[in-house]
């Protein structure tokens, strides 16, 4: 089990006793004489565990507990000869992992630490899961693209910093123009392959402010922050001459293109949610109804299509 120790403690008699030991049972160890000492070397190197005595010059052992906790993923065992003034439950209200009292048995102090380093990895563990699972639950499995769940929150939140900055938003919805036919002719494998190109493309092109979404079957949705209407229909044509340039080979010696619709609107003040959509929808539905292949914009003010 190997890990990165910093042994802190004034008496240098027991700094280097306690770094041998650890050393000697497979840890790799640094030591320091203050907690001033210690905080430089943890800005330059990482560390899996702190073991710090309580009494030392200036900042003592559970202010330097309290820092350390605040700033960095590190474990601290504290150390302390003084049982009548501190307790095991005021050493982890600072945030210690372990208190141990002097005199310090070696052998314990190791057990101690497998002990802290088994829970961290345990923690550590539990941490990624719930990432891993939070993040499938806001992402669509094909694309790798955020899905529709996740778009209606990030929309709320993107029209309230929209209102409470006076920021322009703008919103794309796009659609893979006669996608049922090349699923019909080529099979769902060959049209997921699409899907899937599709989302890589849209996310290059875009800026890391701006997102994109599989909105269902066919559709995406691109949320624009801070993007007027000239400038999201400047993005949105890019994203359809990109698609529109890409060619699938679905079967030996067939060479196809395909092109997607695109309906863009801008938000307007004290609008609520679903009109914003909506209008971006119809927006959609106007470059299906010209012919497919372009992109539409639809003004809220005149609800004017150009």
């Amino acid at each position: 089990m190997e890990a990165d120790i910093l042994i802190v403690d004034d008496e240098e008699g027991i700094r280097q006793t306690m770094k041998e030991f650890v050393t000697v049972s497979g840890f790799r160890a640094l030591t320091a004489a203050s907690s001033e000492e210690a905080l430089a070397l943890m800005v330059e190197q990482s560390f899996d565990i702190v073991i710090t005595d309580i009494s030392l010059p200036g900042m003592n052992g559970l202010e330097l507990t309290e820092v350390v906790k605040k700033d960095y993923n590190v474990e601290v065992i504290v150390l302390t000869g003084y049982t009548q003034e501190y307790s095991y439950e005021e050493a982890i209200s600072k945030g210690a992992s372990d208190l141990i009292f002097k005199p310090v048995r070696f052998e314990e102090l190791i057990l101690r630490i497998k002990r802290v380093l088994k829970e961290r990895n345990l923690t550590n563990e539990r941490t990624q899961m719930l990432e891993k699972l939070k993040k499938l639950s806001i992402t669509d499995g094909l694309t790798k693209l955020y899905n529709s769940r996740h778009f209606y929150s990030q929309i709320k939140t993107e029209i309230d910093r929209s209102v409470r900055y006076e920021h322009p938003l703008s919103l794309l919805i796009l659609d893979i123009d006669h996608f049922k036919e090349y699923n019909d002719r080529y099979g769902h494998l060959e049209g997921d392959k699409v899907l899937l190109r599709l989302g890589q493309v849209i996310k290059l092109l875009l800026r890391k402010m701006d997102s994109a979404y599989r909105y269902g079957g066919e559709e995406f949705t691109v949320i624009l922050p801070e993007t007027e209407s000239e400038e999201a229909q400047t993005v949105a044509e890019r994203i359809r001459k990109a698609v529109k340039a890409i060619v699938f080979t679905p079967q030996p010696g067939e060479e196809v293109s395909i092109s997607i619709s695109i309906g863009m609107t801008a938000y307007q003040p004290s609008e609520d949610l679903s009109t914003f959509i909506q209008r971006a929808d119809k927006a959609l539905y106007g470059s299906k109804a010209a012919g497919r292949d372009r992109v539409s914009a639809l003004i809220a003010q005149n609800s004017e299509e150009v």
